[in-house]
């Protein structure tokens, strides 16, 4: 496995910034990942993501989400949106003590032909005694060639990210 996963592309925010770009998916490899950590906003808002299509976030309301929540100081949540102008699939805070990392697998992105999904996969603390684990899925529902993501805070346009990387890979075939 060493040498599977080729960085594409990576931002780091350092500033406040309402979204970022990753671009580089191309035919090149069937699989793509996102990965991110050390996130921080302006406020406790949601993590969202839209395809990027020849660089322009298409905004339709074709993307479906499902998610399973495990929570280590409640029960289990389920979590679902369908026919939404993109995907929710994390929570940001202010706090610096509650800082989430994850994994976004990226499937069929470069393939006209087909439905770009997700695979998300997320863990972070919540509280002082508490955590929270997300897996689960999306889809894209357009047959169309995807060549990035915008991530942000998509639905607040005056709300920011204020830290956090995410870094662009492709899988070795």
């Amino acid at each position: 496995m060493a040498g599977s996963l080729i960085k594409i592309d990576e931002e780091i925010v350092t500033t406040a910034v309402n979204s970022i770009s990753l671009t580089g998916i191309d035919s090149t490899y069937d699989v793509y990942s996102v990965v991110y950590h050390s996130l921080n906003a302006d406020s406790t808002l949601s993590l969202q993501l839209r395809c990027l299509e020849s660089g322009t976030p298409n905004t339709t309301s074709n993307y479906d989400r499902a998610t399973k929540v495990l929570l280590t100081n409640s029960a289990f949540a389920n979590q679902s949106q369908v026919n939404q102008s993109l995907i929710n699939f994390s929570s940001v805070t202010t706090s610096s003590l509650y800082k989430g990392q994850g994994l976004l697998y990226i499937f069929n992105a470069n393939n006209s032909s087909e439905y770009t999904f997700f695979t998300i996969e997320e863990g972070k603390q919540t509280g002082v005694n508490a955590g929270e684990g997300k897996q689960g899925g999306a889809v894209f529902t357009v047959a169309s060639s995807v060549n990035g993501v915008q991530i942000g805070v998509l639905s607040s346009p005056s709300n920011n990210l204020t830290g956090g990387t995410f870094t662009l890979y492709g899988l070795k075939k």
